[in-house]
């Protein structure tokens, strides 16, 4: 895989301040609180930059953002690596097409798992055309190798998942990218809980997410096949939608 230019070594310092900006942000909009949370940047084949074992993203500084390899050790001179990083070190074994990762903590998508209640697949068109849908991984014991264990099986095929008890995982082709897809999990949420508070949620008929499906494919964001079984009866065709020259 070729990396960008400001990915690789040259200019692995912008790339450590993406990642405390990120971090910064994050803590500001409440999607991690104390020490939770860790973000990663891959800069070359064989190095990973990974958010330190304790830290507090509001409080990072990019000199001290650890550097490990693609067995998960920690680069001469380097701090100690989050103890998340097995998940991921797992999605870019999987995704050789992502450059980074974010684990966060978003309240309103825990407190769904807490309560049994998924993002409703069918209902919010943004979230259809972004992510197709968003799976809840099983329980990992966090700071542990199950979590790589639990986002294996998903990974994969999907740029957003929600860890039961445990937050969200998102990946993206920048910081910022990976960032946006956290930033648009939560607010989803945030929107179905809202809408189940004020009475029954109304989901889009097969049609109309037959045509997200479409304008997903047609946005290089994924396959009109990630959108749920549910959402897309046995038959439903996938038309070709027209849409203006902008990407999504």
């Amino acid at each position: 895989m070729r990396y960008p230019l400001s990915n690789m070594n040259g200019g692995e310092w912008q790339i450590r301040r993406e990642i405390c900006d990120v971090g910064r942000r994050m803590h500001r909009s409440g999607l991690v609180a104390g020490t939770d949370g860790n973000i990663s940047a891959r800069v070359g084949p064989d190095r990973i930059l990974i958010t330190p074992s304790g830290s507090c993203l509001g409080m990072l500084d990019p000199a001290a953002i650890s550097a490990i390899n693609f067995r998960g050790d920690a680069m001469a001179g380097s701090t100690k690596p989050s103890s998340e990083r097995w998940m991921h070190l797992c999605a870019y074994e999987s995704r050789p097409d992502i450059l980074a990762a974010i684990h966060a903590h978003p309240p309103t998508v825990i407190a769904m798992t807490l309560a049994g209640v998924a993002i409703d697949p069918c209902a919010l068109p943004e979230v259809i055309i972004a992510f197709g849908r968003v799976p809840v991984t099983a329980y990992a014991t966090p700071a542990t190798v199950e979590g790589a264990t639990v986002v294996k099986e998903w990974v994969g095929r999907f740029d957003a998942l929600v860890l039961d008890r445990h937050g969200s995982f998102t990946v993206g082709k920048t910081l910022y990218d990976a960032l946006h897809k956290l930033e648009k999990l939560e607010h989803g949420a945030h929107v179905i809980y809202m809408a189940q508070q004020l009475g029954r949620i109304k989901s889009l008929p097969p049609e109309e997410v037959a045509k997200l499906a479409s304008l997903r494919e047609q946005f290089g964001l994924g396959s009109a096949d990630d959108v749920s079984p549910s959402c897309l009866p046995p038959g439903t065709a996938i038309p070709r939608v027209t849409r203006g020259p902008e990407n999504y």
